[in-house]
């Protein structure tokens, strides 16, 4: 009679300690997500800080290519409007094309290639770039193991509260490479 009540107990012990253990883990997978994606909307903030500062210097020397100065920052305004992963999409794809234009119409300057205040800002751009692009891929991957627990069974049998995640992915092939900069050679 011990025997068999003890069993139950381990029993019952394994299970409750599984489901706790699961409902943990969707817990932990959803904040890492939300934390993960902060991280992003910061850095796309700061790009989005930026535009304003490439246009008023590119501008200056090339003041006839106001429809594209125009256009670049009509794109930063729609991506300040969304904060979402899926509604982010088309106004950042935008946002990376406008700013490559801008930088291409750029190096049709010699002297504004060689500005201190230009070049500053460009490689504040790549640098910004590159953690977008870092923080995508982290933001992305949690949001793989997140839907992977959520999609796995049995634990996805307790994750029917959880939300699946979204990815942040771009529109056009073309907007998914890095942004190609050209620095001057000293």
């Amino acid at each position: 009679m011990f025997l068999k009540i003890l069993l139950i107990v381990l029993v019952v012990g394994s299970v409750t300690g599984w489901v706790v253990i699961i409902h943990n883990r969707f817990a932990a997978l959803s904040n890492l997500i939300a934390e993960s994606w902060r991280q992003v909307d910061v850095e796309l903030q700061r790009r989005h800080d930026l535009i304003p500062n490439l246009v008023q210097v590119v501008s200056g020397y090339a003041a006839h290519e106001r429809a594209l100065f125009e256009g670049l920052i009509a794109a930063r305004t729609q991506a300040l409007a969304v904060h979402t992963p899926a509604q982010l999409t088309g106004p950042e794809t935008a946002l990376e094309y406008g700013v490559g234009q801008a930088l291409a119409v750029a190096e049709a300057y010699p002297e504004l290639n060689s500005s201190t205040h230009f070049l500053r800002l460009q490689h504040e751009l790549r640098n910004c770039e590159d953690r977008i692009a870092a923080g995508r891929r982290f933001y992305n991957g949690n949001v793989r193991a997140l839907n992977t627990l959520k999609d796995s069974f049995p634990a996805g049998l307790l994750g029917g509260g959880t939300k699946r995640g979204e990815y942040f992915m771009l529109d056009s092939p073309a907007a998914r490479l890095p942004l190609q900069l050209q620095f001057p050679q000293r």
